[in-house]
């Protein structure tokens, strides 16, 4: 149990994320001093977003320089910050050439750098760390093998390798990482944030990532013959920043939180993007699971995945974090037109 003097400032890891950048913005908002660390603060561009959204707020944001696999490089930032958000961690599922190098090492060595300065830095009471429903389950017929078939908190991924799923095996590995520091002293606790799939806009225009070049590809037609089908966790970007927040501040927050408002699929959320979008190649009709197998390689997918998670329903508990934290989760409509609307107005969806 840990009290946070909000009068201190608050440490956002990898600041010009498409989540942090939503962290940043409630902080702001609130009237907060925030630190931000990004990899080259020289290129302002990527972050004049955050500058904005400061000068238009109540708060106040410092900037830092910091790269997770520089060691120590977190500790100018962390100075005098009682409560610790790290959210910086690499987020890819496809095109990787090594997984090693581009997930694994940065996941979990950025952990390591991350929470060993905070074992440095006397004023670190509390670190909110960003993990994912990923470390929970990695493919969607893992569901099948979890008690009662549902995924609770107590449950981990157990079925990802380097080779198979390296995504979800990062995250696996650095959340335990993460617990086991943690675990190794007494100076401040650990809360962690467990999303699922985050949609939702975005507060500057680059529209990378994958969340925005999967709306990207729906609402340009990548999957106008058809949508998967099979149910995973979806949350809006701003609940998930709120849960991080809330996870920050509530002095008896604990343990793991699965933070997913929906259980929908692909289909599902072209179904109800058609209602306000008729004019959009948006798929009319799921993909079958046999054409996705043979298909999959063309999109990236392995046949082992589609096998493993089309026409497979995901069940999991996400009762803990509205207990916890008292979230309440944004209707799924709202995040996904609000979505489409961004991506409309940067022009990276074309509508006729």
């Amino acid at each position: 149990m840990k009290t946070i003097d909000k009068t201190k400032p608050i440490l956002v890891t990898g600041a010009t994320g498409y989540l942090a950048s939503w962290v940043i913005k409630q902080l702001l908002d609130e009237g907060l001093t925030v630190h931000g660390t990004v990899r080259n603060k020289a290129k302002t561009e990527k972050y004049t977003h955050l500058l904005i959204q400061a000068a238009e707020s109540k708060g106040k944001l410092q900037i830092f320089e910091a790269d997770l696999l520089t060691e120590g490089s977190f500790e100018s930032a962390m100075q005098n910050c009682e409560l610790v958000i790290h959210t910086a961690s690499p987020f890819q599922i496809s095109g990787l050439k090594d997984p090693q190098k581009e997930l694994i090492e940065p996941a979990l060595k950025g952990t390591r750098n991350v929470l060993n300065t905070a074992n440095n830095t006397e004023s670190v009471k509390r670190v909110v760390l960003t993990s994912s429903m990923a470390a929970i389950y990695g493919d969607s017929i893992d569901c099948k093998d979890a008690p009662n078939g549902t995924l609770t908190e107590e449950v981990w991924n157990t079925t990802s390798s380097l080779k198979h799923q390296p995504y979800p095996y990062s995250k696996k590995l650095a959340e335990q990482e993460a617990w086991k520091i943690a675990a190794a002293q007494q100076q401040w606790d650990l809360v962690v944030i467990n999303p699922g799939f985050i949609l939702g806009p975005s507060l500057d225009s680059n529209n990378s990532g994958v969340s925005n070049q999967f709306m990207a590809d729906l609402g340009n037609g990548k999957f106008k013959m058809g949508a998967p089908e099979g149910t995973m966790g979806i949350v809006d970007v701003r609940d998930v920043a709120r849960a991080h927040i809330l996870a920050g501040f509530i002095p008896i927050a604990s343990g793991r939180h699965i933070t997913a408002g929906h259980n929908k699929s692909f289909f599902d959320i072209a179904t109800i993007l058609r209602k306000t979008y008729p004019d959009l190649p948006l798929p009319k009709k799921p993909l079958p699971k046999l054409l996705a197998w043979l298909m999959g390689p063309l999109f990236g997918l392995t046949r082992k995945y589609v096998s493993k998670n089309f026409k497979i329903d995901l069940k999991f508990d996400n009762s803990y974090v509205q207990q916890d934290l008292g979230l309440k989760f944004t209707p799924l409509g709202k995040t996904l037109n609000d979505h489409f609307e961004q991506m409309i107005a940067d022009g990276v969806i074309k509508r006729k």
